[in-house]
């Protein structure tokens, strides 16, 4: 049986409560879950907030309270997945970022997919950048991924430089620059190895997680995906998500 888990905390510097904010008259937590559900045999939220825990519950989802410490959610994945006891190691474990409402089921499904490779370990999608503008933005890490499609490095930085062309528009005909959606799936097996690696100079230099995994030996194999997901960090994210539900509403 695979498993979604949604790792969800209470305390964000940038918008307190998030997961618990309205969107188009359901929690934004409730909305993540949901995509979810249409695709997973079980989905869990993972947080240390008992307000999360009665939300969740109060929508008929299900809830697991973690620690909390946690360095990252992927830390808090794995020990959602322990105290749950019952994942096998062959099984498949979707890490959905609890404020990735606008997450499609479809894009869910394409990760699971990937897996049909035996030596896939980690999957995650990529997406190709629009703008030149888009790529300069360090918030959006970009992919280089293999002939192979495994992902070979990511960065904050404009990875690759375009030789013999100034840096602009002219670098998007030369070049598919790669952004990197924070949309994971792992073995179970490989999470548990994952969260036990120290954290390495590669990650300590782009704060990027996966590059610990990289820099240990781990493959990450990447899908190709034309959908962007919308993230609400911020309370003018939010915002924007409602415009967004009212211009789909309206189509």
């Amino acid at each position: 049986m695979n498993t979604c888990v949604i790792p969800a905390r209470y305390a964000s510097t940038r918008f307190p409560g998030k997961p618990l904010a309205m969107l188009g008259g359901q929690t934004v937590i409730e909305r993540v879950y949901r995509q979810a559900k249409a695709v997973m045999d079980r989905v869990v939220v993972a947080t240390d907030d008992e307000r999360i825990r009665q939300a969740v519950e109060r929508f008929g989802g299900c809830c697991v309270m973690t620690r909390a410490d946690h360095r990252s959610g992927t830390d808090r994945i794995e020990e959602a997945v322990t105290l749950m006891g019952d994942v096998a190691d062959s099984d498949i474990v979707v890490n959905l970022q609890g404020d990735e409402p606008f997450v499609r089921p479809e894009q869910i499904s394409q990760l699971l997919d990937l897996f049909s490779q035996p030596d896939c370990q980690i999957a995650t999608l990529g997406k190709r950048f629009s703008s030149w503008q888009a790529v300069q933005n360090p918030n959006s890490p970009k992919i280089v991924v293999s002939s192979q499609g495994y992902a070979l490095y990511f960065s904050r930085s404009v990875i690759p430089y375009v030789r013999g062309q100034e840096p602009g528009e002219a670098w998007l005909q030369h070049f598919p620059y790669l952004k990197h959606l924070g949309l994971y799936a792992y073995r179970r097996q490989v999470l548990h190895e994952v969260t036990q690696l120290p954290q390495s100079p590669l990650e300590q230099a782009e704060s990027l997680e996966q590059l610990r995994w990289l820099e240990a030996g781990y493959r990450i194999r990447v899908g190709l995906t034309t959908h962007e997901t919308v993230g609400i960090d911020t309370p003018a994210d939010l915002l924007k998500a409602e415009r967004l539900l009212d211009a789909a509403d309206n189509t």
